[in-house]
C-alpha cells in the first residue's frame, strides 16, 4: 500500500539525516581506528540530527560482508590496507532508511567499490515502477561482470516498511527468472555486493552473532530477564539491536545472565555475521529509493 504525505515525510526527514551521516562518515573511517568509535560516531551522529538508528552501524571488513557491529568492550580495529563497509540505518517514527558506503586501503578494494557505486547507480537510473525484480539484478549484475568483478549471488536489497528493514520483496543482485515487481509508491533498499572474479561469490553464516533483535514476547523466570524484555520492546520493536546499547539496563553482574536467558528462551534471536565463502574481500553501495512511475526518488 502507497505511503500518505506525511509518512513519505517521515521518510525523507529519515533519509535526509542518513545522507549527512554517511557523507560525514565517509573521511572519518581510518586504518587502525577502533571499529566501536566507528559504531559510536554513526550512531551518535543519527542521534544527535533527531533520528534513532534502525540498526547497529554494521562495520563489515575484507571478507566480512555484513551483520558485524561491535559488541561490548570491543577492542577490534580496522586493519592496514584492508576494504571496509559501513552500512547504518535511521528511523523517524519508525519509517526506516538504509544506505551502505566502503572505504578502501587498496587499489583492488577501491575498484570494487567503484564498481558498486556503478552498479548502484545503473540500477538506480533505470529503475522504476512495475519493472521486474530479475531485471534490476540483470542490470546489477551486468554492471559488475563488465569491470571484472563478480556480484554476491546470496545477498539482496530488499524493501522497508514502517519497523521493518526487511519488509517482504528482495531485490536480487543477480539476474533470476521472477514474477515479482517493484511497486510505485514503495520503499526499497538496492545494495549491490561485489567481489573478486576467483570468489565464490556467495555468502555463509559465520558462528559470530553481534546483532539481534526481539522475536517474541516470552514469560522469563528473572527478574532481571523480565526487565531487560521489558526495556527492549519498549525501545526496539521489532528493529535490531546490538547488546551494547543494553549496557546499563541492568547492573553489570546481572546482565550477562539476563541476556543468555532472553536468548535461550529464544524471546530474541540473533543475525549470524555473513562471510564470503571463498574469504575474499567484498564492497558495498546502497541507497534507499522511493518508487515512481517513470523512475525514482533516491532518498538517501
Amino acid at each position: 500500500m502507497p505511503y500518505d504525505k506525511e509518512e513519505l515525510e517521515k521518510f525523507r526527514l529519515s533519509g535526509k539525516i542518513l545522507r549527512e551521516t554517511r557523507e560525514e562518515m565517509r573521511t572519518q573511517v581510518k586504518e587502525n581506528m577502533l571499529i566501536i568509535d566507528v559504531c559510536d560516531k554513526v550512531e551518535g551522529l543519527i542521534r544527535s540530527k533527531g533520528g534513532k538508528p534502525a540498526f547497529p552501524c554494521n562495520v563489515s571488513i575484507n571478507e566480512v560482508t555484513a551483520h558485524y557491529t561491535s559488541p561490548p568492550g570491543d577492542v577490534s580495529k580496522i586493519p592496514e590496507g584492508c576494504t571496509v563497509k559501513v552500512d547504518l540505518g535511521v528511523h523517524i517514527d519508525g519509517y526506516v532508511t538504509d544506505t551502505a558506503f566502503t572505504v578502501s586501503f587498496n587499489s583492488e578494494g577501491r575498484s570494487m567499490t567503484n564498481t558498486a557505486e556503478l552498479a548502484l547507480k545503473t540500477a538506480l537510473e533505470n529503475i522504476h515502477g512495475d519493472m521486474a525484480i530479475g531485471k534490476i539484478g540483470s542490470l546489477i549484475e551486468t554492471t559488475i561482470k563488465n569491470r571484472g568483478f563478480k556480484p554476491i549471488s546470496n545477498l539482496t536489497g530488499h524493501s522497508v516498511g514502517r519497523y521493518l528493514i526487511h519488509a517482504g520483496l528482495s531485490i536480487p543482485n543477480v539476474a533470476q527468472v521472477s514474477i515479482s515487481k517493484v511497486k510505485t509508491g514503495e520503499v526499497y533498499a538496492i545494495e549491490p555486493f561485489v567481489t573478486l572474479p576467483e570468489a565464490v561469490g556467495r555468502v555463509d553464516d559465520s558462528p559470530q552473532i553481534t546483532i539481534y533483535r526481539l522475536l517474541k514476547t516470552k514469560s522469563v523466570k528473572s527478574e532481571s530477564a523480565k526487565k531487560l524484555l521489558k526495556y527492549i520492546e519498549a525501545n526496539f520493536r521489532t528493529l535490531p539491536f546490538a547488546e551494547r546499547w543494553l549496557m546499563g539496563v541492568l547492573p553489570n553482574e546481572q546482565h550477562k545472565a539476563a541476556f543468555k536467558e532472553l536468548f535461550a528462551s529464544k524471546a530474541i534471536m540473533g543475525y549470524p555475521v555473513f562471510v564470503e565463502v571463498s574469504k575474499k574481500p567484498v564492497a558495498q553501495a546502497e541507497h534507499t529509493v522511493l518508487l515512481k512511475d517513470d523512475g525514482c526518488e533516491i532518498l538517501t
